[in-house]
């Protein structure tokens, strides 16, 4: 028997039905992704398998005594106390005792001489005695244990991706036979996104997750369902072969559909025709029309795609930031230490690290917002910056969309074509309806669209992304990818989508949380392997131990350093070049040898380290090239 079953599935909250007649079956050890667009309805039917929302119809079977734990992709705001406290509320009624007795030996332990805390302590004591409380207790602390955390610690002060596996624990320790996430890697770090992955594969619950994370779908999911116009339909394959499978259900739903649509039109004209012909008309062929009017009423079409157009601006100096020995602590820890680098125009890094590693203070730090400790930070000439807040701090929540990305007019600048806002807003998915109503309405998928449109009607030459991809569907993620590559100004992005960043960056700035900044080549994968000792890392770095002419061409992305000296390579081979060939020309002139002044044996062998240093340019050159 199946662990949840549900049929006819109805819910609808005044707009397009987000279930419309559907169903869904979950067996045990499933790992099944959710997936589909922005506001398609993947939270509600969260919210329904969960319990926390009615459908307005449909049937359902349920194994007996099934428990369900849900974790929510925001963290609850106003939870105090201990990890452990706050882990053991996942127990309801029978934790209450046990989070009482947790505080009460903590103010014991704070105030030994308190009286009326060691009398609580003794009578708690004794009613966790006489029940099952201290079995509870030992669960409480093994699942703690086991999502790597400690109890003792204030959730408080944990960092935002140890709240999330305390938030995991505490629905684990329910032991649920069916456990639902809503964007569980949200806020976790690199590592703790690997330990989500390893936990949940060697785990024998069921799980049931949405997540816009390409990389940790396809290490996770079993079976993908997605949700597109108020239908779930169900795929037993990877995420690739999802993708292939489902492009060949829409080219033949739209050849249906084009089908359709003539036999429609026809039957228009045959009516039409009809009436002015003959006073009698086959009735059976008019009431399949209006059947067919009907059908073609109801039909909800594909939504479009988003058009992520941005505004270019003017082009930089060649040099956007120069960084010499940047230093820079945070109540005591320290974020950079003695840092130097530059950032070229047309760079795309990425800037990746833990947890609280200090990746949006180096940003704020990069960006002048921060002044330095020590050292010195440069822009260059002619920079417009663009920035994308990961907080969406920059929206207004009581102006509405339109105003938010248009406050003063109607029209919006965009590469020198001018546009209505309502329009543009179009190109971003937002309908005119929504385009005019307050910003606090959207939903999380909404606002950072809304965002988007924001950040790309400001002329730029220097995008600064924190986290961009965090709510967005994969398909917007995926057009936003595209954009980031033909862009042709320069990019600073911190994000923990490793699919991302490996898609987008040329370059990876890694931060060990100590101070220390590491560059990369490329994007996160080889940093990821590095960082965790895979054996795969071990063995590139055992070829790499070894230099030899075979490991040299290996395909990878150039480095900052690598592609300034790609820029610079062929002028200097020309000055080289034409230096040689002064000396050659003079050393061929009859009057060379009668001049003292000239020293045949010096520009002898001045000749010859230009030919090599020519010779090993031009290797050097191809090398990077290939790269490149």
């Amino acid at each position: 028997m199946a662990l949840l079953t549900y049929r006819n599935l109805c819910v609808s909250y005044g707009g397009p039905m987000l279930l419309d007649d559907t169903g869904i079956t979950i067996d045990k050890r499933e790992r099944i992704c959710l997936l589909g667009r922005n506001g398609e309805g993947k939270s509600t039917l969260l919210r329904v398998l969960s319990g926390q929302v009615n459908a307005d119809k449909g049937e359902f079977e349920r194994q007996p005594d099934l428990r369900i734990a849900k974790l929510d992709q925001e963290i609850p705001a106003g939870l105090s106390g201990s990890v452990f406290e706050v882990v053991a509320e996942g127990l309801g009624e029978k934790g209450d005792l046990l989070r009482k007795y947790n505080v009460a030996v903590r103010e014991l332990t704070e105030s030994p001489q308190n009286e009326h805390a060691s009398s609580l302590v003794d009578q708690l004591q004794e009613q966790l005695d006489q029940s099952d409380g201290w079995d509870l207790d030992h669960l409480v602390a093994s699942v703690i244990d086991r999502v790597g955390l400690k109890p003792d610690e204030l959730f408080d002060s944990q960092s935002g991706g140890n709240k999330s596996r305390a938030m995991l624990a505490r629905a684990l320790v329910a032991e649920p036979h069916l456990l639902i996430l809503d964007e569980p890697t949200n806020h976790l770090d690199f590592a703790g996104i690997r330990w989500l992955e390893d936990f949940l594969k060697k785990s024998d619950l069921a799980v049931l997750f949405v997540s816009h994370d390409r990389a940790f779908l396809k290490s996770v999911a079993t079976r993908i369902i997605e949700l597109d116009r108020g239908k779930l339909t169900s795929w037993t394959c990877g995420y690739e072969k999802f993708l292939e499978r489902r492009a060949e259900v829409l080219v033949a739903e739209q050849k249906n559909q084009a089908v359709f649509d003539k036999k429609l039109a026809d039957e228009e004209v045959w009516i039409r025709k009809g009436i002015q012909a003959r006073r009698t008309r086959n009735e059976g062929r008019v009431r399949a029309l209006f059947k067919m009017r009907q059908e073609r009423a109801a039909r909800r079409d594909l939504q479009g795609r988003a058009n992520l157009s941005s505004n270019d601006g003017q082009a930089s100096g060649r040099k956007v930031i120069a960084v010499k020995e940047l230093s820079y602590s945070w109540d005591k820890q320290s974020v950079v230490s003695n840092f130097s680098t530059t950032v070229w125009r047309g760079d795309k890094i990425g800037v990746v690290g833990l947890n609280g590693s200090g990746k949006s203070t180096l940003l704020q730090l990069l960006l002048k917002q921060l002044d330095p400790q020590s050292g010195s930070v440069v822009h260059g000439t002619k920079l417009e910056i663009a920035y994308f807040d990961q907080l969406k701090n920059q929206i207004r929540e009581d102006w509405s969309v339109a105003e938010n990305v248009a406050p003063n007019g109607d029209f919006v600048e965009l590469n020198g074509d001018r546009k209505h806002i309502l329009s543009y807003l179009r190109d971003f998915l937002f309908l005119p309806e929504t385009a005019r109503a307050p910003a606090r309405m959207l939903s999380g998928g909404e606002r950072a669209r809304l965002l988007l449109a924001k950040l790309f009607v400001q002329p730029a030459n220097l995008l600064v992304m924190d986290e961009p991809t965090n709510d967005l569907d994969i398909e917007t993620i995926e057009l936003l990818e595209e954009r980031l590559l033909e862009y042709s100004g320069t990019l600073l992005l911190v994000s923990h989508d490793r699919d991302f960043l490996d898609q987008v960056v040329t370059a990876t700035l890694v931060l060990d949380g100590k101070g220390g900044v590491t560059e990369y080549a490329g994007g996160c994968s080889d940093w990821m392997d590095q960082m965790t000792g895979s054996s795969t890392s071990k063995s590139k770095r055992a070829k790499q131990s070894v230099p030899s002419k075979q490991s040299e061409p290996k395909q990878r992305k150039l480095l900052n350093k690598e592609r300034e000296a790609l820029k610079n390579l062929p002028e200097m081979i020309e000055q080289m070049e034409a230096e040689r060939n002064r000396i050659t020309q003079a050393m061929q002139d009859p009057d060379y040898y009668r001049n003292p002044e000239n020293d045949p044996m010096k520009d002898q062998a001045e000749l010859e380290r230009l030919e090599l240093e020519i010779s090993k340019s031009y290797e050097q050159w191809e090398e990077l090239e290939a790269l490149s």
